[in-house]
C-alpha cells in the first residue's frame, strides 16, 4: 500500500530537453495519507457497527468521514499540481 501512495503522489515534470523528471513526495505526506485512509476505514467500522447494533445514523461519525475524504483528496489534488 506504501508503493501505491508513494507511487500516486510522485511529481513527473519534463526538462526542458524533453526528459522526465520525477520527484518523490516527502515521507511525512506519504505518511500523513496513510493515517487518513486508515482512521477512515476505521471510522467506516465504527458508523457501519453503529447502525448494526443501534440502527440509528450518527451524524458525527459521518462528518468526520466525510472531512477525511476531503482531506485526502486535498492531498491528492494538491501533490498532483
Amino acid at each position: 500500500m506504501a508503493d501505491l501512495i508513494k507511487q500516486a503522489l510522485t511529481r513527473k515534470k519534463r526538462t526542458r530537453r524533453g526528459r522526465v523528471v520525477q520527484e518523490p513526495p516527502n515521507e511525512k505526506v506519504v505518511y500523513a495519507v496513510k493515517f487518513a485512509i486508515a482512521m477512515l476505514v476505521c471510522l467506516s467500522a465504527v458508523e457501519i457497527a453503529h447502525l448494526a447494533i443501534l440502527r440509528v445514523w450518527n451524524s458525527e461519525v459521518f462528518s468526520a468521514i466525510t472531512g477525511l475524504v476531503g482531506t485526502v483528496t486535498g492531498i491528492f489534488l494538491g501533490q498532483k499540481a
